[in-house]
């Protein structure tokens, strides 16, 4: 399951501190020994149902707080904490997280530097958009996550091909149908890592990431910094853009590229990071981000206070192309004897497909696992990864190479 991999160490903590109670749209299982109750729904989105599973839950136990780390539960959860008398972020701030261009929209009123961007209903209006913005633009659903549906156009002829991919997923998961064409904003990317309490936003890290091949935006890597020199230069735009939207409460994961040098918004997700960012903030800066928001769910005020400096990184292992997953270790004993290598994780299983995003898959099907490791700085911490890196066997047989071990095997 996926978010074993991505979201254990944040129920890790979390009950560490206090009693859970989940809300869930399947069966718990790596989740029991965390969670001392639970209601499975069908669909959580569902806000009938997600009130009735929380309406049963506060009859059984005193709750102290709601908190949500999945992007398309934002806005019911923050409607079922209003139900239930607990702390939250207005849901109205919440939607315009979740739509992009509202979002833009409230940058722009507040003067928070972001991205010229046009709402299109079809492909001939997604064109004179493109126009109008100047090649290259960028077409992404207006609600999803994880760079779902987001694609670089350079041209005229490849615009019809990137609209095709954000239609294909657009309102898939998201509340929001609107596809949206968008000025690129050409620089380094990297995240800000927040959290608000009581309308007051502290910064706690700066990841800076490592981006796939053009023209996806599909995150392969990612670095925590704890004495990064770029927090100076980020925060003022991270805060500022999380008090456009009207986040009052809640850990924030705020994305933006600097374009010569100048933070310009991309979007702000009003919720724990993905991709185990939180936890290379609590290596690099002990900082932890999951009890933070359950904290400021339960009324709390976050220990945000830091207490070591070093930096730790990340490495997504990908296929360098579609097929069926055929070795996948690190060789010999690597894996004990190299400094700084904190975790391996494997989530695909020898025998299992894997699917790149070209060939109709996501973050989701293409992600064979991840590699992480630390050190005292950036650099360091780097030169683990890539040194782990070179030490990883990875064998994809294509459709055609399994298709020809099947006529070998009929043979």
């Amino acid at each position: 399951m996926e978010a074993e991999h991505y979201r254990r160490h944040c129920l890790e903590s979390v009950a560490a501190a206090y009693d859970i109670v989940l809300i869930t749209g399947e069966e718990p299982s790596w989740q029991l020994p965390y969670i001392r109750d639970c209601v499975v729904v069908t669909d959580p989105t569902d806000q009938a149902a997600l009130n009735a599973a929380g309406q049963a839950l506060a009859e059984r136990h005193r709750l102290a707080g709601v908190v949500t780390w999945t992007e398309w539960y934002l806005v019911p959860v923050a409607r079922l904490a209003r139900r239930l008398g607990l702390p939250t972020t207005a849901p109205e701030a919440l939607r315009a997280c979740r739509n992009k261009a509202a979002a833009r929209a409230l940058f722009a009123r507040h003067g928070v530097p972001s991205a010229t961007s046009v709402s299109v209903r079809d492909v001939q209006e997604a064109r004179t958009a493109a126009a109008r913005i100047g090649y290259p633009v960028v077409i992404k659903p207006a609600a999803h996550a994880g760079s779902i549906g987001v694609t670089r156009a350079s041209t005229p002829g490849e615009l019809d091909a990137a609209y095709a991919v954000a239609e294909r997923v657009v309102g898939r998961g998201g509340e929001n149908t609107e596809v949206l064409v968008e000025e690129y904003l050409d620089g380094p990317e990297v995240s800000v890592e927040c959290a608000t309490y009581r309308g007051r936003t502290a910064v706690v890290a700066v990841t800076r990431k490592t981006l796939g091949l053009q023209p996806g935006f599909e995150e392969i890597a990612h670095c925590v910094d704890a004495a990064d020199p770029l927090l100076a230069i980020v925060a003022p735009a991270a805060e500022a853009a999380v008090t456009a939207l009207g986040v009052t409460d809640g850990v924030s994961h705020v994305e933006m590229r600097l374009v010569d040098g100048r933070p310009r918004l991309i979007e702000v997700n009003a919720r724990l990071a993905g991709d185990l960012i939180g936890h290379l903030v609590q290596l690099a800066t002990g900082v932890d981000l999951a009890r933070a928001a359950a904290d400021i769910a339960c009324g709390h005020a976050p220990d945000l206070a830091p207490t070591h400096q070093r930096a730790a990184a990340i490495r997504f292992v990908y296929p360098a192309y579609s097929g069926l997953l055929t070795a996948c270790r690190l060789t010999g004993r690597f894996a004990e004897q190299t400094e700084g290598l904190e975790r391996v994780r494997f989530q695909r299983r020898v025998g299992e497909p894997v699917v790149l995003p070209q060939d109709g898959g996501d973050l989701f099907t293409a992600r064979i696992g991840y590699l992480i490791t630390t050190g005292p700085s950036a650099a360091l911490a780097q030169a683990h990864l890539q040194e782990a890196y070179r030490n990883l066997e990875v064998q994809v047989a294509s459709a055609s190479q399994v298709d020809a071990l099947g006529e070998a095997g009929a043979a």
